[in-house]
């Protein structure tokens, strides 16, 4: 950031009184502009025995499979986030919503939040980000052909929580979630 949002003069970055982090400060009105990390909230949808994954048709990992999720928008609950992505890049819609897995990313300033949850029915396509949409059943997931290590991971879950019937909120350390990242380079 080079100029204030609020009045159009530089910024320059100091640590704010009473603050005890690097900020960006206008040094003619004061104001102190926040960069917070960004909401990046999905869907695992799920028919019967099968998940629905995206084939990514933007960058970054074009071609790559994933679950339907993107950043949150303002205005809307994570919730709202996670089913209107669903919508947008699988044209399919979700119920029964219930947070799965919760994931911090400090190190790219994001935070994933993916909810299980139910298609309403199959009548599903690719959006304008994907390239194509399917069905798979655990043994036919493209494991190597995943976009995130957070997709991934997520889908690890999953299929080891349907055997116990059992789907607690997972919200892993980085060092457990860096160890599953290795297996996806």
């Amino acid at each position: 950031m080079k100029f204030c949002s609020s009045c159009g003069n530089p910024v320059a970055q100091r640590i704010p009184e009473g603050d005890n982090r690097l900020r960006h400060v206008c040094g003619h009105c004061h104001a102190i502009h926040y960069e917070n990390p960004r909401i990046v909230a999905g869907c695992l949808p799920v028919w019967g025995e099968q998940v629905l994954l995206c084939r990514r048709a933007i960058e970054p990992r074009r071609g790559y499979w994933t679950l339907p999720a993107g950043f949150m928008e303002n205005g809307e609950t994570v919730e709202q986030a996670a089913a209107r992505e669903t919508v947008e890049e699988a044209c399919a819609r979700v119920r029964n919503l219930a947070l799965y897995t919760l994931f911090d990313l400090p190190h790219i300033n994001q935070v994933y939040m993916m909810f299980r949850a139910e298609l309403v029915d199959l009548d599903f396509a690719a959006g304008d980000e994907s390239l194509e949409v399917r069905l798979f059943h655990e043994h036919d997931i493209p494991w190597s052909e995943l976009a995130f290590p957070t997709i991934g991971r997520t889908l690890e879950c999953y299929f080891a929580d349907r055997q116990q019937h059992a789907y607690p909120v997972r919200n892993e350390p980085l060092a457990a979630w860096l160890a599953h990242v290795k297996k996806f380079d």
